[in-house]
């Protein structure tokens, strides 16, 4: 593993001022946000050779003391820089205007996690998303997705989409030389995996398995792209120890779903989803292992995703290392036959087989 995070030479003085880089993080955030949402970063952006403070302020219609305190901040954080009197934007400042992934983890960060995590300390404490009730009074943010607020509903698929649809692609390619005839989608969502499944691998029939509000969207969404015939749809609560798959699929498939439960579940998962699979059919695991990135960026966001689950999601689950994985796969009666690394923007794609004489 890359050791991404080593501050062993970091000096006093300037370990001090990370740590006020974090005390005054909240504050930073909301103001980088804001410089991109107001338009003053993309005022700059136009404007290579720098504005003043007051002309900003002019251009943009807004209070000359507001562009000052956003501005200040910002150069405090290298997102804009100051010569003399003029502001102008940085490389930093670049990537937070232009930057997709940036702007889909702030989006994800304010509207979905930001008055939830308040209450971090006490899902620590009491091991429930106590977050949550910003939004709901359910036990896990799932059940209630399609009904979150538009801004919070937009800004968690948007997340949710950027990552893992940056490798189906790739995750397709490497499916289609195992020649699956029927495949489970485990936690299929709305249904995009499936979609492209279906239309890469024209022999291939897929069974969506979710709840019910993601099932609606999806069978919608199917139906729209003629693929009907080719993609069926199971409601399953996997939560729910009575609850059935059906069986005699070839391959099941799971995207960023194990990670959204805590281990004694992912191991009652795992072996539920074997049942439903031939003893020589194989189960994939699309995961962003953090351990396992090819750059610190992808590490980080990947790293800190995991207090959303604990604040706001369930309160049991986290993103993964790949030991962490790995045991569970072992405990579930499976092994790992292989492993694709760097798979779209972060993820690994686990290939598991049954243990011999194992369910």
């Amino acid at each position: 593993m890359k050791n991404f995070f080593d501050v062993s030479k970091m000096s006093a003085g300037d370990a001090q001022y990370e740590a006020q880089k974090i005390a005054f993080s909240p504050i930073v955030f909301q103001v980088a946000r804001v410089l991109r949402t107001s338009g003053i970063l993309k005022h700059l952006d136009g404007n290579r050779a720098g504005l003043s403070s007051d002309e900003i302020a002019n251009d943009l219609s807004m209070s000359p003391y507001v562009v000052s305190v956003l501005l200040e901040t910002g150069l405090s954080a290298g997102i804009v820089a100051k010569n003399n009197e003029l502001f102008s934007g940085t490389k930093i400042g670049y990537f937070l205007l232009n930057d997709e992934m940036t702007k889909v983890n702030m989006d994800f960060n304010h509207f979905v996690n930001y008055l939830g995590l308040y209450e971090l300390d006490n899902a620590v404490k009491s091991g429930k998303p106590s977050g949550l009730k910003v939004f709901n009074n359910d036990d896990t943010i799932y059940p209630g997705l399609s009904k979150l607020p538009d801004d919070a509903k937009k800004a968690w698929f948007d997340f949710d989409h950027f990552y893992s649809d940056s490798a189906f692609k790739e995750a397709i390619a490497i499916l289609a030389q195992y020649n699956i005839k029927r495949l489970l989608d485990i936690g299929g969502n709305t249904g995009k995996f499936s979609r492209l499944c279906a239309t890469s691998i024209p022999t291939c029939h897929v069974t969506i398995v979710d709840l019910p509000g993601q099932l609606d969207v999806a069978k919608n969404e199917n139906e729209k792209a003629g693929l009907s015939d080719r993609i069926d749809t199971y409601f399953a609560n996997m939560l729910d120890e009575t609850t059935k798959l059906p069986t005699e699929f070839d391959a099941a498939w799971m995207s960023q779903f194990l990670d959204c439960f805590g281990e004694e579940d992912i191991v009652r998962i795992l072996k539920k989803v074997a049942q439903g699979i031939a003893d020589d059919g194989h189960i994939y695991i699309l995961e962003p292992l953090w351990d396992r990135q090819k750059y610190a960026t992808s590490a980080y966001c990947i790293i800190n995703t995991s207090p959303y689950f604990t604040a706001m999601a369930n309160g049991t689950s986290k993103m993964f290392n790949f030991g962490e994985i790995s045991k569970y796969i072992s405990k579930a009666g499976l092994y790992v036959d292989n492993i694709y690394d760097n798979i779209g923007f972060s993820h690994s794609l686990i290939v598991c087989k049954k243990i011999k004489g194992d369910a």
